[in-house]
């Protein structure tokens, strides 16, 4: 399988990750995460855990989800707050509820919410 590398600043080094992936969810989508009772929106996606060892570490080994799948950064809010979350892809499952998300920063990197997602602002796609 042909591999490539990116520079993870997070992480604070370079990554290897295989050149093509399949991914559950795309930039735009609604999802929720399994466990915890939180909601997002995604708007990037890591081929591969791109995060530090510290961060990485710092989950309960008995949860700990393999390093080896794709990783996603969303726009996330709870009760509580509203916050950066970075996900790994076991842990999400689409948002049974489609309603847009209340992240303040939502609309700095969408437009509409049409049919239960987002749309990525032009300015933003390459």
């Amino acid at each position: 399988m042909d591999r490539a590398s990116f520079f993870s600043a997070t992480a604070g080094r370079t990554i290897e990750a295989p050149c093509r992936i399949r991914t559950r969810f795309a930039i735009g989508d609604v999802v929720r995460h399994r466990a915890f009772d939180f909601r997002g929106v995604i708007f990037d996606i890591d081929p591969v855990f791109a995060n530090s060892d510290e961060w990485y570490q710092s989950i309960p080994e008995e949860i700990r989800p393999d390093r080896n799948q794709p990783f996603y950064h969303l726009l996330a809010e709870s009760d509580e707050s509203d916050y950066v979350a970075y996900v790994s892809q076991q842990n999400l499952i689409r948002d049974s509820l489609a309603g847009p998300v209340s992240h303040p920063d939502v609309h700095q990197y969408f437009g509409d919410f049409e049919n239960g997602r987002y749309r990525m602002r032009t300015r933003l796609t390459h």
